[in-house]
């Protein structure tokens, strides 16, 4: 079976049991903690898919990227254990970012990214988060990135919308006028 239809099944499970709970606002912090460890130490997940390391010691290496040494909720504990049991730890990342994503949806929450060549200050941040914001009816969350590779301008993701407003898509399009031009004439 593809891990990402059962990395769904597993995360709708999630959210429907933390929903049931009351504790899907909690489970969601701690997936997002988790996420980010698994995105910034790629090796966890190397290690959590070993099958030499017992799965008490997993189940205690997730919990402690989840929350470190703050106490895990029941919820989250509960679907650790069961992953484990289910010996599928190769979707605890996968899981964990549709998970997050399911919770967006569930919130109506939109999530946009925004990416320029140089940093933005923080007004300019929090105006473009409430334009957007605005325009699809939602509370928002924008993450910025700073890619220098497009020179110039910046480049808007929404949901499944992209506005490129970069400098170099700009010169590519001027570049292929001038080929598709020069066609013409020969």
């Amino acid at each position: 079976m593809d891990i990402g239809i059962l990395s769904v099944r597993y995360s709708k499970a999630l959210l429907a049991y933390a929903q049931e709970e009351k504790q899907e606002d909690v489970v969601y912090e701690e997936m997002k903690s988790l996420a980010r460890s698994f995105h910034n130490h790629p090796r966890l997940n190397e290690v959590v898919t070993n099958p030499i390391l017992p799965a008490q010691e997993k189940e205690e290496l997730i919990i402690a990227a989840a929350v470190g040494e703050a106490t895990p909720s029941a919820t989250l504990i509960n679907f650790i254990r069961l992953i484990l049991k289910n010996k599928r730890e190769s979707l605890f990342y996968l899981a964990t970012l549709t998970y997050i994503e399911l919770y967006h949806k569930l919130k109506h929450i939109a999530v946009g990214t925004l990416i320029t060549a140089v940093p933005v200050d923080a007004a300019t941040k929090e105006r473009i988060r409430q334009t957007a914001s605005a325009a699809v009816h939602a509370p928002m969350k924008l993450k910025t990135v700073v890619d220098p590779a497009i020179e110039g301008g910046f480049i808007f993701d929404i949901n499944d919308y992209r506005l490129d407003a970069s400098v170099t898509t700009q010169l590519k399009k001027v570049k292929q006028q001038f080929i598709d031009k020069n066609r013409r004439i020969v």
